[in-house]
């Protein structure tokens, strides 16, 4: 029997259309979600770049007028104080933090991954379990250790405390990357006589780069980021930038132009590094993933 050609056409059956559905309501949620996150960035980018009179309306205009007034403030333009010094505490301290856990955490998760290490499940759980214990209960015995040594105000003990501070969850996240690469080019390096240097360097480094980078911007980021050790151990000479952020808000009030430009500014490193590094960054959160 011919179909009618006004008769409505089957797409599939009834589970390939509520996949197809069930997949659209995702992404829905997905696109949802994803504006709800980027409107706060967006909003404060956008006030950034208006006056304080502007910024400071009730409710907020978003068709004022553009000025760089809060970035001149921002830079010290009138006030005469620099961001400068604080910009690049945290740029020192992150970058270096980052590479000291970079190089600890490859050999350590070599072995996990790769050697037959007895029990790597319980050592990768005891290195998590470190991340169990809040930042703030060890606020009080990290003081008194650096106000002993006179490591008070000190970038090399934000740098000591950021890398022991990552350390774990980089060798988390190195040693499901390195699982993956195929022990046949290692055991073809071995009887070559590549030693261990040479392995970690020129065969497992290559072939696990894109994780490499994505744990490298994630302790950067965690480091950039932390504001409760750089807070308290820090003062002039060591502050970081989350810290000069906290020091805007004053008793004369809340200047949300020069506040939100810098945000801006201080988040802007973070930014250029994920999307320096988004193809490996998307490469390495899928190499260790569950196939």
């Amino acid at each position: 029997m011919n179909r009618s050609p006004l008769a409505p056409r089957r797409t599939g059956s009834p589970a390939t259309r509520r996949r197809r559905r069930t997949g659209t309501l995702l992404g829905l949620t997905a696109w949802l979600c994803g504006i709800g996150f980027f409107l706060p960035v967006a909003w404060m980018v956008l006030t950034s770049f208006h006056s304080e009179t502007d910024a400071a309306t009730n409710p907020p205009s978003v068709g004022a007028g553009l000025s760089l007034h809060g970035y001149r403030e921002f830079f010290g333009a009138d006030s005469g104080v620099s961001p400068w010094p604080p910009l690049i505490n945290s740029l020192t301290a992150s970058v270096v933090a980052t590479v000291l856990v970079l190089l600890l955490a490859i050999p350590a998760a070599y072995a996990l991954a790769i050697k037959p290490v007895r029990k790597w499940s319980d050592v990768l759980f005891f290195f998590l379990s470190t991340k169990m214990l809040p930042l703030v209960a060890g606020l009080l015995p990290v003081y008194l250790v650096a106000q002993n040594t006179g490591m008070l105000d000190s970038i090399w003990l934000l740098v000591l405390l950021y890398t022991s501070m990552n350390l774990p969850i980089a060798v988390w996240m190195m040693r499901s990357f390195l699982a993956e690469v195929p022990v046949e080019m290692l055991e073809a390096a071995s009887i070559d006589g590549a030693g261990l240097t040479c392995t970690l360097t020129r065969i497992v480094a290559p072939v696990a780069m894109p994780g490499i980078a994505a744990t490298a911007l994630i302790s950067f980021i965690f480091s950039w980021n932390e504001l409760l050790f750089a807070r308290v151990l820090t003062g002039i000479v060591a502050g970081t930038s989350p810290v000069f952020l906290t020091g805007l808000v004053t008793s004369q009030g809340l200047f949300l132009a020069k506040v939100c430009a810098a945000a801006t500014v201080i988040s802007l490193p973070v930014i250029v590094a994920g999307f320096a590094a988004q193809d490996k960054l998307v490469q390495g959160l899928s190499l260790g993933a569950v196939k």
